[in-house]
Parts: C-alpha cells; sequence; structure tokens
C-alpha cells in the first residue's frame, strides 16, 4: 500500500506506456508543450471535468469524480462515471446517499480522435475502474473509451490480464520517479506525433548516441591496431 504523499496521477499511465522518456520529461522534469492533438485532447478533458451530476431516468452521471488507489498508489479525475440504478443487489452495485435503489458504476474515458484500440487508453480506464472499486468496495467490470472525432464509444471488459497489466504499469510508473533518472532519446515513428518532439530532440539524442558508439568503437580498433 501507498501513502497519500506518494500517490502519482492515473494519466501518467498512458504517458509511460506510450514512451517511458515522455513520461520523465512530463512527470519529473515538469516538461510539457501542446500540439493539434494534445490541445483537442485537453480541450475535451476540460469539458468532461466540469463537476456535475446529471439526471436521467435511472441513470446518475457524474462528471469530474475524483479517485484514488492506494494500492495502485494513484489518484486522478474520472471524466464520466455512469451510476446505472437496479433494485437487485449484487457485487456489482453500491447503494448511493440520499437515492433509493443500488447503483452499477461505469467509469468513461474521453478521448479525442477516432475510435481504435489502444492499451495506453485501456490501462488508463481500468485504472479508474479498479479505483472505484477500492472508494466503493464494488466489483467494476467495464467501462468505456468515448472518442470525440467520430463521437462513439468503445465499451471495455477489465479482463484479469488487463487488471495485471495495469497494476505493472502502475508499478513501473513508481519506479521510474523513484528512480529520478529520465531515460534517454530513441527516435521511433510514433515520436513524430509526440508533442514533446521539440523538447526530446530524439533524432538528435539518437545520433549523439552513435556517434559516442562510433568514436568508442574506433579507439578500440585503434588500440588493436597499435604496434607493439
Amino acid at each position: 500500500m501507498y501513502q497519500e504523499g506518494e500517490l502519482l496521477p492515473i494519466s501518467a499511465l498512458q504517458h509511460l506506456l506510450f514512451c517511458e522518456r515522455r513520461a520523465a520529461l512530463i512527470f519529473l522534469e515538469g516538461l510539457w508543450q501542446d500540439n493539434t492533438y494534445t490541445a483537442q485532447g485537453s480541450l475535451l478533458h476540460e469539458q468532461a471535468h466540469q463537476a456535475t451530476v446529471e439526471c436521467r431516468d435511472d441513470w446518475r452521471i457524474v462528471r469530474g469524480l475524483w479517485l484514488r488507489s492506494l494500492e495502485l498508489g494513484l489518484y486522478g479525475r474520472a471524466d464520466v462515471v455512469e451510476f446505472r440504478r437496479t433494485q437487485r443487489e449484487t457485487t456489482l452495485t453500491v447503494p448511493l446517499p440520499g437515492l433509493a435503489g443500488l447503483w452499477q458504476p461505469f467509469p468513461v474515458e474521453y478521448k479525442s480522435g477516432r475510435l481504435r484500440r489502444e492499451e495506453s487508453f485501456e490501462v488508463q480506464l481500468c485504472a479508474q475502474a479498479m479505483c472505484l472499486e477500492e472508494m466503493l468496495g464494488v466489483l467494476v467490470p467495464a467501462g468505456a473509451v468515448y472518442y470525440g472525432k467520430t463521437r462513439r464509444r468503445l465499451e471495455l471488459e477489465f479482463t484479469p490480464s488487463l487488471r495485471e497489466k495495469t497494476r505493472a504499469t502502475a508499478r513501473r510508473l513508481h519506479e521510474l520517479i523513484t528512480t529520478g533518472k529520465t531515460p534517454h532519446a530513441v527516435f521511433r515513428k510514433k515520436c513524430r506525433s509526440c508533442s514533446l518532439v521539440g523538447i526530446c530532440l530524439p533524432t538528435a539524442m539518437s545520433h549523439k548516441k552513435s556517434v559516442r558508439r562510433y568514436l568508442k568503437q574506433a579507439m578500440e580498433r585503434g588500440e588493436d591496431e597499435a604496434p607493439a
């Protein structure tokens, strides 16, 4: 179990799975730079995080709900948690103060872009579900990722393998922050879409590393070929 002062943002899981160097630049070095994709995503999250409760028949839609898990060592805000009313008591339902019946929580994470499967999104959503389970003492078996561009949602089941991936990612995040070391830059195709590419400089840093390697190898060859 983690202590309150050790909790890290749930959103960091997505950055970590995209690139550990990106996560370190943001959460260790405090660096950030927007591009079109991140600006659209930030706007979508700002709208979702306006703390409100909306009532629709047997649904309660809660926006901007604060979450935490001492087991995972994470905290954050859910974009949306839908509570669906039922009269049947199960491990999936929980009473809500001042409301009749029992309610089943269903977290929804908002993302910009088109409908697609993305492991980092699924882990982030699963972490929110595990926070709800710890806070409410209820099982949360499923949730959804809502994609703003296509206005469609992808429903997800929180399988045992996804839960273990979420735990492992949270552990790795804490390890990265505890070491306090930013990983070296390695250029990959996905770097082109990263908003921090101008700060990270993966091409230049990778080239610098290759030059050092070349010089080291050349010096080693020179020593081997030197006359006795």
